[in-house]
């Protein structure tokens, strides 16, 4: 008897770490929904074709993490489109490059609102279709860097306590925590950010992070993170839980 297919969705996959994380699963041999905001539809649709052309099936299903029936929307039509849902990777995330001191009662509650609450809604809708399936899981939560790294913590701990809810059921929960990955929105962002607020040169934080704080020396790449998400989807992993995983190159070492 053949094996069944497994299916994943990930959120955020019109971005480019999403986009590689979805992409590396379907090139594992998964099925893929693939989710981002109706803003991003056109290009969320491109990273759909993208894993049919490796031969995996995909939909695109747009929808705001921080919205419950939003959530509850993407996953139902997973299941319906694709037929299950095995793998469930909460990656969407914001940042603000501002310190605590500067940061509004809006852009917080926004932050927590994806990066906190998303990931919640995410692990509830999709570990609940996974508890009625009766075939275990994965919930794999993303742990993106003032106010950031209290989002950062918070997940760290919501990971932990889903780990212990779902585990009877079979159900996995761990997430991966990115350190500054090039090439990608989020540290161009971080890079406008760090520029005018430390008053220094274009492109100075880089080389500052890669001569110090990064101990590797180097950026992250998208496939640095999307190999981690893999292994975690697998089931080599099947007995990990309750992880955060860092992919930073030893930053959190400095």
């Amino acid at each position: 008897m053949a094996a069944q297919t497994r299916i994943a969705l990930v959120t955020g996959a019109a971005g480019d770490l999403g986009r590689g994380i979805a992409l590396r699963l379907a090139k594992d041999g998964l099925d893929v929904a693939v989710n981002d905001l109706p803003a991003r539809a056109a290009d969320l649709a491109k990273v759909a074709e993208e894993i049919r052309t490796v031969g995996r099936r995909s939909i695109s299903v747009v929808g705001d993490v921080s919205v419950e029936i939003d959530v509850q929307c993407m996953v139902t039509r997973t299941v319906a489109e694709l037929g299950g849902l095995d793998i469930m990777v909460a990656n969407v995330g914001v940042f603000f490059a501002k310190f605590v001191i500067d940061m509004d009662v809006d852009e917080w509650d926004r932050l927590f609102a994806i990066n906190v609450r998303g990931v919640m809604l995410c692990h509830k809708h999709a570990g609940r279709h996974m508890i009625k399936q009766g075939r275990g899981g994965r919930l794999i939560g993303a742990v993106l860097c003032g106010a950031y790294a209290a989002s950062k913590f918070a997940i760290r701990g919501l990971t932990q306590a889903a780990a212990a809810e779902f585990g009877k059921y079979g159900i996995t929960v761990n997430a991966y925590a990115p350190g500054f990955i090039g090439n990608t929105k989020m540290f161009a962002d971080l890079d406008d950010g760090v520029t005018d607020g430390l008053g220094i040169p274009k492109g100075a934080f880089e080389a500052q992070a890669t001569s110090g704080m990064i101990k590797l020396g180097r950026l992250g790449q998208v496939d640095d993170i999307a190999g981690v998400v893999s292994y975690l989807a697998s089931d080599v992993a099947r007995y990990v839980t309750g992880q955060t995983i860092a992919v930073d190159g030893g930053m959190h070492l400095a």
